[in-house]
């Protein structure tokens, strides 16, 4: 009991750093880095619930990223749609192609799955460099709205665009737990584990991998879209292929297969991606050995290390407890 209402105590105190940041550092600098954060974060929860949750590396995800900022983008400049109208068809068309792509690659498995999405993350990108009369090719799309205002509340500061992403990474998290914790979510996990065995006890695998992949595909449109608005220029390079390998190093390193991972991984990363902005393309350099060695040593990530050194620090404590308070903690658990 107390350590669920410690835990309560501790989200709430994050949220409410999280709502009072633009008053604790008026600095806009730090908060355009915070909507990036926020935005990045949604596209990784999205990689997590398919790769960290099923078991399959797919790298198509950066191109359902485009698919979903070039939508808007098209949609609110040439097309003159409302900004909502423009994010909800994005969203649609990104399950529609999800669909279709999951159908079709799901046949495959392993490294020929990975494979086979990073082509069709490459061809998504080749069709936003190539069709100019479109896409506008190289030279991109400029003058991409930001959010209309609902009523009387606008999004033109960038105090409320951070609010907004912030809302809505909140309702990802909220929706990524509910999977989780759900009998869908177990079902991920048994098909992660074992595919053979999860078939054996009825699992239906390929529709289960289908629904995750379109889930994930949702998330990476809803965050090219709203990366697309807030930036209001995007280019082919939102597609590139380093893009999609940076959001699964967030991933790593946060933490694969953990509710809080995406969240700490894109915070750490991005914000000291920004801090050694001077480095310029060196930067990898420093964040290559970082890398190998989470991925030697904690495979699950910071937050995979932190869970293990509390549960070691739990066990540790309730070893030396008399053996009177530990029949007592029994009892009380009883």
């Amino acid at each position: 009991m107390a350590e669920m209402i410690n835990k309560k105590s501790s989200i709430l105190f994050i949220l409410a750093i999280a709502l009072l940041m633009p008053y604790i550092v008026p600095n806009e600098y730090i908060l355009h880095v915070l909507v990036l954060v926020c935005i990045w974060s949604i596209s990784v929860y999205g990689i997590n619930i398919f790769t960290g949750y099923t078991g399959n590396l797919s790298l198509a995800h950066v191109g359902f990223f485009a698919i979903g900022a070039y939508t808007l983008g098209l949609l609110t400049v040439k097309a003159d749609w409302n900004f909502w109208f423009a994010l909800l068809g994005a969203c649609v068309l990104s399950i529609i192609l999800g669909t279709l792509v999951g159908l079709i690659s799901l046949r495959t498995s392993g490294h020929f799955f990975a494979i086979y999405t990073m082509c069709v993350g490459y061809i998504i990108y080749l069709v936003i460099d190539k069709w100019d009369d479109l896409t506008g090719g190289v030279r991109g799309l400029v003058g991409i709205p930001s959010p209309a205002s609902i009523g009387p509340v606008s999004f033109d500061s960038l105090t409320a665009q951070y609010y907004l992403v912030l809302l809505i990474l909140i309702l990802t998290i909220l929706i990524s737990k509910r999977i989780i914790q759900s009998l869908l979510g177990r079902t991920f996990v048994a098909i992660r584990n074992s595919e053979e065995l999860a078939l054996t006890i009825g699992i239906s695998t390929k529709k289960n991998q289908l629904l995750a992949f379109v889930i994930s595909c949702f998330f990476a449109a809803l965050s090219g879209a709203l990366y697309a608005s807030f930036v209001q220029f995007i280019g082919p390079e939102v597609g590139s292929i380093l893009l999609g390998f940076e959001m699964l190093i967030y991933l790593v390193i946060g933490g694969i297969g953990t509710l809080s991972g995406p969240l700490v991984g894109t915070l750490l990363i991005v914000t000291l991606t920004q801090s050694l902005q001077f480095l310029q393309e060196y930067r990898m350099v420093f964040f290559g050995p970082i890398l190998l060695i989470i991925l030697i040593f904690y495979p699950q990530g910071i937050v995979g290390l932190v869970n293990n050194i509390a549960n070691k620090f739990k066990r540790k404590k309730v070893s030396s407890q008399p053996a009177g308070e530990k029949n007592l903690d029994k009892k009380e658990v009883g």
